[in-house]
């Protein structure tokens, strides 16, 4: 079997059955006729469903990435697609592939194979991918990267990071991806550190322990509560936050 492909495994198979039932409730053999579902990194699923147009409507997979994009969700680690009919899980097309690719790298893909459905990655899917980020005219370098996402800090927490002392911070609204990240500190001469977004979670504010706390950096739970109540004044306990794993990476 190739490296990069895999058994499902049995959340694989609720994603199939999530994306089954989106195209089954929803389809109309005409213009719906395939359905799609995501899932992140915190086990949540999101659907779409493709809309058809000779101009060239949106695929079901691209319908789902962004459901799931606008419900918060940015670490999505599966996707399939499912078509109406009884026709099964479906490969995603060339356009799709690349969009993965481009804006999802680390994502695995349900795919029908001979022996039924196999998981892979995206780079499995798509080898030898084009690369679309600039480069000068006749350069033979790598090309540019995308630009690295910021995380904006108040000042008083530029010491606890740099030590080491504050690996989390527990954002309210604030999206934010795992990947390398510039951690900006809003000082007179802004400071910039290097860093990397190694994780998130998400819990409900009147969830968060003593652990939280001292991972943000604080003595104990109610010096968070009152920072969180302090940076988000209508914040709630019924409120969800996400809270970031980072760890600071020095040149």
């Amino acid at each position: 079997m190739d490296s990069t492909m895999r058994m499902p495994t049995e959340e694989d198979m609720e994603l199939v059955e999530f994306a089954r039932g989106v195209v089954e409730a929803n389809g109309d053999g005409e213009v719906h006729t395939v359905g799609a579902a995501v899932r992140d990194a915190q086990g949540r699923m999101f659907g779409g469903i493709n809309l058809y147009h000779f101009t060239g409507g949106p695929c079901a997979e691209l319908v789902a990435l962004g459901h799931a994009r606008a419900a918060g969700a940015r670490d999505l680690t599966t996707i399939v697609a499912v078509g109406d009919t009884g026709r099964g899980v479906l490969a995603p097309c060339g356009r799709d592939r690349q969009v993965l690719l481009d804006h999802h790298p680390g994502i695995r893909v349900l795919v029908p194979v001979a022996g039924g459905i196999r998981s892979v990655t995206i780079t499995g899917l798509l080898p030898h991918a084009y690369v679309w980020a600039e480069q000068p005219a006749g350069s033979d370098s790598a090309p540019r990267s995308a630009p690295v996402q910021s995380l904006h800090f108040h000042r008083a927490y530029l010491d606890a990071v740099r030590t080491g002392r504050k690996t989390t911070t527990v954002r309210f609204r604030d999206p934010v991806e795992t990947g390398p990240v510039d951690m900006v500190f809003e000082l007179d001469d802004e400071v910039v550190l290097p860093g990397v977004v190694t994780r998130i979670t998400s819990k409900g504010v009147g969830e968060l322990t003593e652990v939280d706390a001292v991972a943000d950096g604080f003595d104990d739970l109610a010096e968070l509560q009152d920072r969180l109540r302090f940076h988000y004044p209508d914040i709630k306990s019924s409120d969800e936050v996400t809270i970031v794993h980072f760890r600071h990476s020095p040149p």
